[in-house]
């Protein structure tokens, strides 16, 4: 039985969640989302706070993946996410143009990478990458995308990695 479905999701001040047959909007200051319902999930709003449970004994698991994600579309258009990438390597850099995400990272060509709707890209300093958005499932798949350009390898580490990521190094062949 899921414990996570019985932790009602408390709203913050200026967030707005609207409630339709068969989706929930989440309203805030840096955005809104939307999500459909999964069935057999009813989802209610008392005291400011949103309750979701699930109408059968096998629906309540899915009420508790329903919590986490409208919990985390509040956190998003109240807070934001964000992931930060690193460029590891000699004459790896990266560059906005516009929107755009212009990428040099050992190829013959550079690489162009567009933002997703919702996403913002800043770049603090050449190696450094940082994605913003109040979607958090947007902001990882874009932060992925970026990253499957040039995965770290795992001879010198040179590549695209995340922010703390540890990188396990293989020790080179020996004649």
């Amino acid at each position: 039985m899921s414990r996570v479905a019985k932790k009602p999701v408390v709203l913050p001040k200026g967030v707005e969640v609207q409630l339709a047959s068969e989706s929930i909007t989440v309203k805030g200051p840096k955005g809104t989302l939307k999500m459909s319902t999964p069935p057999g999930v009813v989802a209610s709003i008392e005291d400011g706070r949103v309750l979701l449970k699930g109408q059968t004994e096998n629906d309540i698991k899915m009420a508790g993946t329903a919590r986490a994600l409208v919990s985390n579309m509040v956190t998003g258009v109240t807070e934001g996410y964000q992931r930060k990438l690193e460029l590891v390597g000699v004459g790896y850099r990266a560059a906005l143009a516009g929107k755009d995400l212009n990428l040099t990272l050992g190829f013959s060509h550079p690489v162009l990478f567009k933002a997703p709707e919702g996403v913002t890209l800043e770049v603090p300093t050449q190696t450094e990458i940082l994605i913003k958005g109040a979607d958090k499932q947007v902001v990882g798949e874009a932060a992925a995308k970026i990253r499957s350009f040039r995965p770290p390898e795992p001879y010198k580490g040179k590549g695209v990695r995340y922010s703390g990521e540890k990188i396990t190094m293989k020790e080179a062949k020996k004649a």
